[in-house]
């Protein structure tokens, strides 16, 4: 975007998580053996989804009353999204779910610090603002931040393997009163740099995914957290709650959270099978 006061991003899986619940008493009613057909067909499915390296897929099954069932599908091009909606929707077992809800949005890095560091830069070196040889320097500097390690590992890591999820959607407040938007770009850096400080401080305990959904969907970003205890959901937000951009600038859609579980459970959890019954995941490195 380049634009003084826009904080550039890096991008990469588009992804697409859908609620939906299960009427388990229509289920419950066929055959064994039907049963156990249309799920190794979703399985088969599945699989195609989960294992190819230009997308992924994530099961969980969620708690509380808004859905019972969320898939997150990543693909690296958005035509990939609407391949796994359809997919999941001609499936046999597509009949017994009932869509709650879903959420667009593509994994996104923030770069306030790197986009003030490279306009800095390009100061220094006396180049004319938006003349084609600043357009060069720039998409040049923000190409070298998508080749540093720290976040090329970052930005093409597939879905978390780790016991518990938790989704959300957020804004940033753009009232009468308070607007994120017309903060100076300094301050909102500084902010976001506090912001990341807490999360930093759960290196280790939990993996956060951020997506940018503008243009995409309701909210600006969507927000997903996996851990092996779900203790820390709670933890961490909470923490953040009394961060100052978060307390006073951020605004929250809703959660949903639940356990994860891989697709050869997938008949176990249809079945109804206690939450204990499900594979446990191998935890993923932070």
């Amino acid at each position: 975007m380049r634009h003084p006061a826009v904080p550039e991003s890096l991008e990469s899986w588009w992804i697409l998580h859908r609620m939906f619940a299960v009427d388990r008493f229509l289920w419950d009613k066929l055959p064994k053996d039907e049963r156990a057909d249309i799920v190794r067909e979703a399985m088969l499915a599945l699989e195609s989804l989960k294992k190819p390296e230009d997308t992924d897929v994530g099961l969980a099954q969620l708690v509380g009353h808004k859905a019972d069932l969320m898939l997150t599908h990543y693909s690296k091009n958005y035509e990939g999204l609407a391949h796994a909606q359809t997919l999941v929707d001609k499936l046999r077992l597509a009949e017994f779910l009932t869509p709650c809800t879903s959420y667009v949005s593509v994994l996104e890095l923030g770069l306030y610090d790197a986009t003030g560091k490279i306009h800095a830069a390009l100061s220094e070196r006396n180049l004319k603002p938006a003349s084609q040889e600043w357009h060069e320097a720039f998409d040049e500097m923000l190409q070298e931040q998508q080749r540093l390690p720290h976040n090329a590992g970052r930005l093409w890591a597939r879905v978390p393997q780790r016991r518990y999820v938790c989704f959300y959607p957020m804004d940033k407040k753009r009232g009468e009163e308070v607007n994120w938007y017309m903060l100076p770009f300094e301050d909102r850096a500084r902010l976001m740099l506090e912001h990341g400080k807490i999360g930093r401080t759960y290196h280790g305990l939990v993996n956060q995914v951020i997506s940018g959904s503008i243009g995409f969907d309701d909210y600006e970003w969507g927000v997903d957290l996996y851990a092996d205890d779900p203790m820390v959901f709670k933890k961490l937000i909470y923490e953040m709650r009394f961060d100052e951009a978060s307390a006073k600038y951020g605004d929250f859609g809703e959660f949903y959270s639940g356990v994860q579980f891989s697709l050869d459970q997938l008949g176990t959890y249809f079945d109804g099978l206690s939450v204990p019954a499900l594979n446990v995941l191998q935890p993923a490195k932070a």
